[in-house]
């Protein structure tokens, strides 16, 4: 049945971008607030708001729909989005659900059983297996989410435990589940993803790849499309792999087929069976709305291959403006006391002037979509679109935003998933070697293993020093592990307390080798920026 009324299970900037296709189209929108976001910018957008106690209850979306007469539920991207029993409850309560079959959702979201479809399918994996079977380092992993929670990188055994345990946890508290593998980490791949749309009646296309490399704590924060690392017969290949995969799993609607990449070898990481944060890129250069293809494919159309072509037109590039320290990617809060963003490129924006910022959910404020005939033209009208903006209230990643943009590296096209800790933020960008020296070569001599990129997180502005030190709170949240008492004694980079907010978890640690003389929080407490935490002493 045609949608006539729709309700996204979501929030923020997502929910904007449905609610703008529905109304294009003629749908009438519901929106759904928990009591602490009762008052965001979706909230006040939508034809109808109704209050549910949290967007991870799925019955509270169901009853929303309900009680306003919505026809269809969008789950966007995060929270239930990709929860097979969510969907299965959608349709059991006679709703249509804007998503794959449960079925497929199940299959392709577990990231165990994805893999061996992917391995039956002809579809290259990275190796993966128990955690005394692989070599380090090593990537722990959420087995039933993304988005760089429940995500962990382990070099050696004696960070092994600590690791699984803050795993588990932030998979469990994003996901609901703590299921984890454990696969061999690349040091320095690229991250390149295929847009897929698939019908019901067994048509799957792909739309191209976005190359995402560029990222922070595992999450990206710049896009483009098409990728400088992919050339038409890579391209053919990782496509193909892409549409296999979905055709093993019976997909229907729009995903995105995850992959590594080394050099022309690519490796499936897994199937996100939603619309991702970097659709826009994709939608500039094809033409295509591709909510509203969900909206199509999930009433039974089929692929509409007279609009939906292979032929893209020009270059992408996306950045998200994060609510968060533009050196340390720490969670920022606050009220926006003035936003000023740009009209002369696409912007997909979740807040306005004189919202508040909080810590309860992803610190994404907008994302800012530029094209143009080329990668030069698209990076220098974002460049100049940047350069517009203007935030007071809160701080943001915009000075790193400014930076990145017009690093040597990435206007050249040369950056891997390891970019942010071989490159300090906010630091000038070295020049470029000449081009002959920048593909791989040899003299010799074998090369030597790849050394480990550098430990942002180690090498970050900590004080360094003896004598009296203060441990303090780098934004708000709640301490959920305290790991030191009063008397200890810890050694440089020991972590003392573990930090959460937004459904990220961050380890304070020492910064060098000191006693603790003080311990002013326990677990559970929710603490303000600012606040001292541990007192040290020599």
């Amino acid at each position: 049945m045609a949608v006539s009324k729709l309700l996204v299970a979501n929030r923020g900037e997502i929910a904007l971008r449905v609610f703008r296709t529905a109304r294009r189209l003629g749908i009438a929108t519901v929106a759904v607030a928990a009591p602490d976001d009762a008052g965001s910018l979706h909230a006040r957008s939508a034809d109808e708001t109704v209050e549910i106690a949290s967007y991870l209850h799925s019955e509270e979306h169901i009853r929303a729909a309900k009680r306003t007469g919505a026809d269809a539920i969008h789950p966007g991207y995060g929270f239930l989005a990709e929860s097979a029993d969510f969907a299965e409850a959608v349709g059991a309560a006679g709703l249509s659900w804007i998503g794959p079959p449960p079925d497929a959702l199940r299959a392709g979201g577990d990231k165990l059983e994805a893999k061996r479809i992917a391995r039956e399918a002809g579809v290259p994996v990275v190796p993966d297996g128990d955690a005394s079977e692989r070599a380090y380092p090593l990537l722990v992993k959420a087995a039933a989410g993304g988005g760089g929670r429940g995500m962990r990188v382990v070099r050696s055994a004696a960070e092994l435990d600590d690791a699984v345990e803050a795993a588990k946890r932030e998979a469990r508290g994003a996901f609901g589940d703590d299921r984890l593998l454990f696969e061999r980490y690349l040091e320095r791949p690229r991250h390149v993803e295929i847009q897929l749309l698939a019908d019901a009646h067994g048509g799957v296309i792909a739309l191209g790849e976005r190359e995402c490399s560029v990222q922070r704590r595992h999450q990206k924060v710049l896009e483009e499309t098409p990728s400088t690392a992919v050339d038409p017969g890579l391209r053919a290949a990782m496509s193909d792999a892409a549409v296999a995969f979905a055709r093993a799993i019976g997909y229907v609607n729009a995903g995105t087929a995850e992959f590594v990449l080394e050099g022309r070898d690519f490796y499936f990481l897994e199937l996100n069976g939603r619309i991702q944060v970097e659709h826009a890129v994709t939608e500039a250069v094809t033409g295509l709305d591709l909510v509203e293809q969900q909206l199509l494919l999930a009433d039974g159309h089929a692929i509409d291959l007279t609009r939906v072509t292979m032929l893209t037109r020009g270059h992408a590039v996306e950045v998200r403006l994060y609510a968060e320290d533009p050196r340390t990617f720490l969670p920022q809060a606050g009220r926006l006391e003035h936003l000023r963003l740009p009209t002369s490129i696409r912007v997909d924006a979740g807040v306005e002037a004189g919202d508040e910022v909080g810590t309860a959910y992803d610190p994404l404020l907008a994302k800012l979509v530029a094209h143009g005939a080329n990668r030069d033209e698209a990076f220098d009208r974002l460049r100049e679109a940047l350069a517009e903006v203007e935030v007071e209230g809160v701080t943001t990643n915009l000075p790193f935003l400014r930076w990145l943009v017009a690093h040597p590296a990435v206007r050249a096209g040369e950056t891997t998933t390891a970019f942010l800790v071989e490159h300090r933020p906010l630091e000038p960008g070295a020049p470029l070697a000449p081009a002959p020296w920048r593909a791989p070569f040899r003299l010799n001599l074998p090369a030597p293993p790849a050394a480990p990129p550098p430990d942002l997180a180690a090498t970050g502005d900590h004080a360094v020093g003896t004598g009296s030190s203060s441990i303090s709170a780098p934004m708000p949240g709640t301490v959920i592990r305290v790991l030191v008492a009063p008397g200890d004694r810890v050694e440089p980079r020991q972590p003392l307390v573990v930090l959460e907010a937004m459904k990220m978890e961050t380890p304070l640690n020492a910064p060098y080798a000191a006693e603790v003389e003080a311990v002013h929080v326990a677990e559970g407490d929710r603490v303000a920026g600012g606040a001292v935490l541990v007192e040290l002493k020599d």
